[in-house]
């Protein structure tokens, strides 16, 4: 049976990058797997009531993961058969590299090194679309769903936030087990609403 669920994603979080490594290896390895990736912006979430919001004017220029966001969602949206190869690069620019997500030179790098036309996708970033599509999906997520964070997992009309600790290292089945365990548990144990480890493995 098709386990149907979304997930959210800011490139600035470790945590979000454990459990897309870990979703993007199984479905890589033909789980049946309806996925659906929801942006959450970070930056926009720590925004003080009454400050500007992190896409309207002078703030987008310097919000944290906004312009990586905005790549991904252009390729999501206009060349989904890269997204899942540019979804694990950006993450890996920010906690494999150190490098900075709102350099646009190294976005057109990583971009040109998945194959990319980095001159096309910056084309439909700097067009709007993915922006609105961004801001209209984060606030989306927080009114249905009362999401604060990612990665946040979305099955079965319920939300959970969950943090992985490891990461697939190339192993399919450890990302189709750890997700499918997850999302089962979000849809079978409806009761159950906080289960947070405290002696952390070393």
């Amino acid at each position: 049976m098709t386990r149907r669920f979304a997930v959210t994603f800011d490139y600035l979080c470790p945590f979000a990058r454990n459990a897309h490594e870990h979703v993007l290896a199984g479905l890589a390895d033909g789980a049946d797997w309806d996925v659906t990736f929801v942006p959450y912006s970070l930056a926009q979430g720590h925004v003080e009531p009454g400050e500007p919001a992190v896409w309207e004017g002078d703030a987008a220029i310097t919000a944290p993961g906004l312009l990586a966001l905005e790549v991904g969602l252009a390729v999501r949206d206009h060349l989904p058969e890269h997204f899942s190869q540019v979804h694990r690069r950006l993450f890996a620019i920010r906690h494999d590299e150190g490098r900075d997500l709102k350099d646009r030179a190294v976005l057109r790098e990583a971009l040109d090194d998945c194959g990319l036309d980095a001159a096309e996708v910056l084309e439909i970033v700097d067009g709007g679309g993915p922006r609105k599509t961004l801001r209209t999906e984060h606030e989306d997520a927080e009114a249905r769903h009362g999401v604060w964070g990612v990665p946040t997992f979305v099955a079965g009309g319920r939300a959970v936030f969950i943090r992985f600790l490891d990461r697939p290292e190339g192993a399919a089945d450890v990302g189709r087990h750890r997700v499918e365990r997850a999302v089962d548990l979000i849809v079978d144990e409806p009761m159950l609403h906080e289960f947070k480890q405290v002696d952390l493995p070393v």
